[in-house]
């Protein structure tokens, strides 16, 4: 969602490029649902690192990124985001003195004990091009000692993508699959390691949300990191809180449009949720998206069941604020990228 858009524009003004896929997301349900909804090309190099710890995965992308420049050494290489695969190819990049750009630059939960957080920052400082999508991440940039080293505010590129299918989306009707009216539903995804990986603190939070899901159904969309922990918990009693596969991109968007709340852990649904004009509760007690926080229509909850059943009521009762759309969320962000790049390479 993040490159998507990126890539369309460096082929629509023909700006020869090299486009590679780490292959750290691999499976249908996770990848390639993903590129053929987004209309993405073919990636011209597939390094396939699958599933791994951090520091083999990280390693596995470092070692087929050094291939690929040993075949083709480029001028600038482009990263988004703040998975293992954005560090990896960004160090790679910075030992062989190739410029690095890095989208979604310069934002910072402050939580060093999340991965993301370390693979932002360290990309952030060896990158020569940094594009960032909200006014904090340009003051973090500052504040690092990074203002000099190509800071352009060009908005968000999730945005662009979801801009360019939310119609389509909206269109498909998925809700209806589930027999439900848009408006009528909540939406939940957790995958954070601090959520999911104790079975105390995932069973807490279920706990709450089967609790509401008796005022409000609740479609789970469960992330395979999720799944294997539920494999010990017993089944809900009560509610309705159902649980299904991951969902291709344009289905869980229009499902997102027309939720009444959505329930999150996920950093870019907190910004889709806001270009949307959705209540989001993330269920953190932090944020690097805090443009969503106070513009947007998200609010930190954390995993305190007595926050987030104050919160669903708020919503329930139809009080929650309607928040309003960060600037540059405007579906252009990749042409202003490009505009970047194209200016960077001549």
């Amino acid at each position: 969602m993040k490159i998507a858009p990126v890539v369309r524009e460096l082929l629509r003004r023909a700006v020869p490029h090299l486009f590679v896929h780490t292959g750290q997301h691999y499976d249908e349900s996770m990848s390639k649902v993903f590129f053929d909804e987004l209309r993405m090309p073919a990636p011209d190099a597939y390094l396939g690192v699958g599933s791994q710890s951090h520091a083999r995965q990280t390693a596995k992308v470092m070692e087929g990124m050094e291939d690929v420049f040993d075949r083709q050494l480029p001028n600038l290489v482009i990263v988004g985001g703040d998975v293992n695969s954005t560090l990896a190819v960004a160090l790679v990049a910075s030992k062989r003195n190739v410029a690095v750009a890095h989208v979604e630059a310069g934002l910072r939960s402050f939580d060093r004990s999340m991965p993301e957080e370390i693979n932002r920052a360290l990309t952030d400082h060896v990158s020569d091009l940094l594009f960032t999508t909200e006014e904090s991440a340009n003051r973090n940039l500052e504040r690092e000692g990074l203002a000099d080293r190509g800071v352009h505010f060009v908005g968000n590129c999730m945005v662009d993508t979801l801009l360019r299918h939310v119609d389509a989306a909206v269109a498909g009707a998925p809700w209806t699959t589930y027999g439900f009216e848009p408006g009528t539903y909540g939406l939940l995804t957790l995958h954070r390691p601090s959520n999911v990986d104790s079975l105390a603190t995932l069973d807490q939070i279920l706990t709450t949300i089967e609790s509401a899901s008796k005022r409000l159904p609740i479609l789970f969309p469960i992330h395979p990191r999720t799944r294997r922990q539920l494999a010990s918990r017993p089944a809900a009693s009560a509610g309705d809180l159902r649980i299904v596969d991951p969902l291709p991109y344009l289905t869980f968007l229009g499902l997102m449009a027309r939720a009444k709340v959505v329930l999150t852990d996920s950093g870019g649904v907190q910004e889709e949720t806001t270009a949307l004009g959705v209540p989001c509760l993330t269920l953190r007690s932090n944020t690097e998206r805090p443009i969503t926080v106070t513009s947007g229509t998200n609010r930190l909850v954390g995993t305190d069941p007595i926050a987030i059943a104050e919160c669903l009521e708020t919503v329930l009762d139809g009080k929650w604020p309607t928040g309003r759309v960060p600037p540059l969320w405007d579906g252009h962000a990749s042409e202003r990228i490009v505009d970047v790049v194209e200016g960077f390479l001549s």
